[in-house]
């Protein structure tokens, strides 16, 4: 597995990780570093979301899922969205 090198944003995921406060955005910071270490830690998606990888992690006591893209051999992490499980997968769908 080769190291990631470059992390990408889309723009809504970094207007949402712009209004996060510090002490979120620290969870966030925190789960990103674990994925550049280990970018197949989250779980592969099927259907309309295969393009995507989900990982779970606490944000302030409470479940967070970090919607990311990774293709192995590539050193390239695209980070494509977060939030709360409700209605993540819905509002996944329309952004992509």
């Amino acid at each position: 597995m080769a190291k990631i090198s470059k992390v990408l944003q889309t723009a809504s995921f970094k207007k949402a990780a712009k209004k996060l406060h510090k002490n979120q955005k620290v969870d966030l910071d925190t789960a990103v570093r674990a994925l550049i270490e280990n970018p197949l830690l989250g779980e592969q998606k099927k259907g309309d979301l295969s393009f995507m990888r989900v990982y779970k992690f606490k944000m302030m006591k409470q479940l967070t899922l970090l919607g990311y893209s990774y293709e192995d051999g590539t050193v390239v992490l695209e980070l494509l969205t977060f939030g709360s499980h409700e209605n993540f997968y819905r509002d996944a769908k329309k952004l992509f």
